[in-house]
């Protein structure tokens, strides 16, 4: 299937990642809709607008459908004013470790103090290196997705 995105999601336990950092860009986004089935996230990062669909996760949280558009920046912080409760702000950072690209986000406000690192990968058997910083992973832990993250924040556990 054509837009399908594979991923695994880490905790990070320290900021050594932070030297490696080829870009940080600040990201806010909100939740049209947050059913698991079908999520609709609005986010700007940095300059830009996405909104961006997506579906149920299979069984192990590691794949699931996934379609993103750009849009200008204005649309993007009208359709922010729409969301459900919730507005995520985070950092992210881009992060090249072997043959792959970690995006580690800290995030601010009511979920300060979580830092998280997603790896993309091309199939979900897909070896990559780990670097010293990742901890545990947190893959297809729904209280870890950003959609639930803006309902429940990490603040409250």
């Amino acid at each position: 299937m054509e837009h399908l995105e594979i991923e695994r999601k880490f905790l990070v336990k320290s900021d050594a990642y932070k030297k490696k950092a080829t870009s940080q860009t600040r990201i806010v986004q909100g939740f049209l809709n947050t059913d698991p089935d079908r999520t609709v996230r609005v986010r700007i990062k940095g300059n830009k607008g996405f909104l961006t669909v997506k579906g149920a996760s299979n069984e192990s949280g590691t794949t699931r459908f996934e379609w993103e558009a750009e849009i200008n920046a204005s649309e993007a912080t009208n359709l922010i004013d729409l969301c459900e409760a919730g507005i995520l702000e985070k950092t992210r950072f881009e992060v090249p470790f072997g043959n792959h690209v970690f995006e580690v986000d800290e995030f601010l406000g009511e979920n300060k103090g979580l830092v998280l690192a997603e790896v993309e990968l091309k199939h979900e058997e897909e070896r990559f290196e780990k670097p010293d910083w990742l901890g545990l992973e947190v893959t297809g832990q729904v209280q870890y997705y950003n959609s639930q993250l803006s309902k429940k924040p990490f603040k409250t556990w």
